[in-house]
């Protein structure tokens, strides 16, 4: 019964999984507090899902976040997870967490149950066993960028469980 929800919550295609991922980065485009936040800031993440071989590219711009579905060459921070089921499920988790009845907004996804810390490759060598010490996640990059980087995926995670249950896009037009 377990495997059949977290298989459910994973999109049916890569082409699938990007348009969704494109869709939650528009919607969490559209956060002001989220764009409050990174206003002032400037730099280019690659988010990677190793399984499924897919990576993408987001450009934080003085406020403005923009989706690249190629991967950036030169990105200042990495995401990247090893499967895309943890991936996927942890936006699950993230958007069920938050109960988002009253609507979306960054602040509703950052004010209960924050996702584990970022961990960089550091804190992965520092463990017994080679395993992350607290999940999937993996950043590598400039850590300075961290707590931006962890307000953004925050509100990305909380944007794509909503997807996720609802994969259709502005005009109501499927994202499957």
């Amino acid at each position: 019964m377990t495997e059949q929800s977290t298989e459910s919550s994973l999109p049916p295609s890569k082409r699938a999984a990007r348009r969704i991922l494109q869709r939650a980065f528009v919607l969490a485009g559209r956060d002001r507090p989220l764009r409050q936040h990174i206003r002032e800031d400037r730099f280019t993440t690659l988010w990677i899902l190793e399984d499924w071989d897919l990576a993408w590219t987001v450009i934080v711009e003085r406020g403005k976040i923009e989706f690249e579905r190629r991967p950036a060459k030169h990105p200042d921070l990495t995401f990247s997870w090893p499967t895309a089921d943890e991936f996927f499920s942890s936006a699950t988790l993230s958007f069920r967490s938050r109960n988002l009845g009253r609507g979306l907004s960054a602040g509703s996804f950052q004010s209960e149950n924050p996702l584990p810390r970022l961990r960089d490759r550091k804190d992965r060598d520092a463990s017994d066993n080679g395993a992350p010490p607290e999940g999937p996640l993996r950043l590598t990059g400039n850590l300075e960028l961290r707590r931006v980087a962890n307000y953004l995926l925050n509100c990305f995670l909380g944007y794509l469980g909503h997807v996720l249950r609802n994969p259709v896009d502005g005009a109501g037009e499927s994202l499957l």
